[in-house]
């Protein structure tokens, strides 16, 4: 059968399709457990970040989470209002804006420990299936770097 010059836009050619819709399916799985806890997955990861550094710059919590400042301030804005987070302006160079966790933050992770491994079990990969994905997912972001 010969190639169609139209071959690459055929859908099942596409490698950003099945990525856009696995990240859909694989983030849904997330949904009634954040309900529970009253955040959007945006803000679970936001979170995931500061339970792990306590403080940080909101310049490096975006690049952290290659979110831009416009996708990432409504965020903060949300968890700021839940009591979750603090921003305030560094003490050293006021342009820098700092979020940090706040006790409420905190206790909120005792709530979600257990998410991840509930997500997990629900995408049926293996141990070394699901590392292979991890691996290979970040190669792909790391080649977008500048």
């Amino acid at each position: 059968m010969e190639e169609s010059r139209y071959d690459a836009l055929k859908l099942g050619n596409q490698l950003c399709f099945p990525l856009y819709a696995a990240s859909r399916e694989v983030i849904k799985q997330y949904r009634p457990f954040l309900d529970e806890l009253g955040i959007t997955y945006t803000q679970y990861v936001t979170l995931m970040v500061l339970w792990e550094q306590r403080q940080i710059s909101v310049k490096e919590l975006g690049q952290r989470l290659c979110l831009d400042s416009g996708t990432l301030t409504p965020v903060l804005k949300s968890l700021e209002a839940k009591q979750y987070i603090t921003r305030t302006r560094s003490k050293e160079d006021e342009r820098v804006l700092i979020a940090a966790i706040t006790p409420e933050g905190e206790a909120l992770q005792d709530r979600a420990v257990e998410i991840p491994e509930q997500v997990a079990c629900r995408i049926r990969l293996d141990k070394d299936e699901a590392l292979l994905l991890y691996q290979l997912l970040y190669k792909v972001l790391d080649g977008f770097k500048e």
